[in-house]
């Protein structure tokens, strides 16, 4: 019991002190940015900048991120709190324990694969496919038990699956398969050309990136839209640049691990197939990010290209969310007096337009640096 309160208490005291502290962060660096530009235009255009803030973006980010997680996880899974919110025990061997393991795969799999590319170069390749290999099979095996333990354990008091609150079982499923099909055909087709490999650079690249919109995505302010919802400080915005830097498909699996670490920070499942809408398949929208990079449109106007795959990102996101809301939250339209579960639940994730247009107009700023395009240039795979 002292255990429960003190993890509570720690996640509860920690939090807020991590969102101000990310503000201060990044609000510390977007002024010297702007103070920089305007009083000193030529140590502005020298990529020393852009290096130096990133190295403190990518090391406050990492850490945070971890020390974010770990919190989360001390709370989320505590007997008190499970008991507080009516969830069963079996969520630890179900959902807590194949999330921690993957986790941990990957960053012991990341280890090695710093060590190969170190030590056993010309071992990399094959170590890097063993890697994949492993954590995808986890990463399977998590969606797949998240999923059973979900499915027997939806509440049956008939809220959500009842007459009144008349959730849609077979369209849930099918819509998530819909999803999934059109994304995996579109970036297959797309980057069809793009083969370079997830070497060591980008796998790091792909971890910081993760990291770093993980931890902007505790400073929410909530209730800030009309309808509900929250609205982030541009947590997209790494992980955007990453799927915009290496493409589709690269950026559809960093999408569909962030959307992991989301369902972690804020969990809110009634239904195996609304989990994954909203969760691993919304998320996994950021690899439209990358569509105008693998198809090599607007090369010469990054600006344009970079606000066109985020627009595209933030419009299938929001598809994924309102169908999410139409056949598995119509109870909370019916609350409202709404008779029209499409229409309230347009309404009501039009949040995540307000959250992308952010991403769009800090995005426009970056890229209207010469360093920070040139940063990026540097980064790019070559086929």
């Amino acid at each position: 019991m002292l255990n429960n309160l003190m993890s509570n208490y720690l996640f509860d005291t920690l939090e807020p002190i991590a969102k101000w502290i990310s503000i201060g962060v990044i609000g510390t660096m977007i002024i010297s940015l702007i103070v920089i530009f305007f009083n000193k235009k030529d140590t502005f255009s020298k990529s020393e900048v852009v290096k130096t803030i990133g190295g403190v973006a990518v090391l406050y980010s990492v850490v945070m991120g971890i020390a974010l997680v770990v919190l989360e996880m001390l709370k989320k899974f505590s007997s008190g709190y499970l008991e507080d919110n009516w969830v069963s025990e079996n969520i630890i061997p179900y959902v807590f324990i194949p999330v921690l393991t993957t986790l941990i795969l990957a960053l012991v799999g990341l280890i090695i694969l710093f060590i190969v590319s170190k030590k056993k170069p010309d071992l990399f390749k094959k170590v890097g496919i063993a890697v994949l290999v492993v954590c995808g099979v986890s990463l399977v095996a998590t969606i797949v038990l998240i999923a059973v333990f979900y499915t027997n354990n939806i509440v049956g008091d008939g809220y959500y699956t009842g007459e009144y609150g008349q959730l849609n079982s077979p369209l849930l499923y099918v819509f998530s398969a819909l999803l999934v099909a059109v994304v995996l055909t579109i970036a297959f087709i797309a980057g069809r050309k793009n083969n370079t490999p997830f070497d060591t650079k980008t796998i790091a690249m792909a971890g910081v990136c993760t990291a770093l919109s993980f931890v902007l995505s505790y400073v929410k302010f909530e209730g800030a839209w009309l309808q509900g919802g929250s609205i982030t400080l541009a947590s997209f915005l790494p992980i955007c640049l990453f799927s915009y830097t290496y493409g589709m498909k690269k950026g559809l699996i960093v999408g569909v691990v962030y959307g992991l670490l989301q369902a972690i920070q804020d969990p809110f499942i009634v239904h195996p197939a609304q989990f994954l809408l909203d969760y691993p398949i919304a998320f996994s929208m950021i690899a439209f990010s990358g569509l105008l990079t693998d198809l090599n449109l607007l090369s010469n106007l990054p600006s344009l290209k970079f606000s066109i795959g985020a627009l595209l990102t933030g419009a299938f996101r929001y598809i994924a969310h309102v169908l999410s809301g139409t056949f598995a939250f119509g109870a909370y339209a019916m609350d409202e007096g709404a008779t029209n579960f499409l229409v309230y639940s347009a309404v009501y994730n039009t949040y995540v337009f307000i959250d992308i247009a952010l991403v769009i107009v800090v995005g426009l700023i970056l890229f209207s640096s010469k360093s920070f395009k040139n940063e990026v240039n540097k980064l790019k795979p070559l086929d």
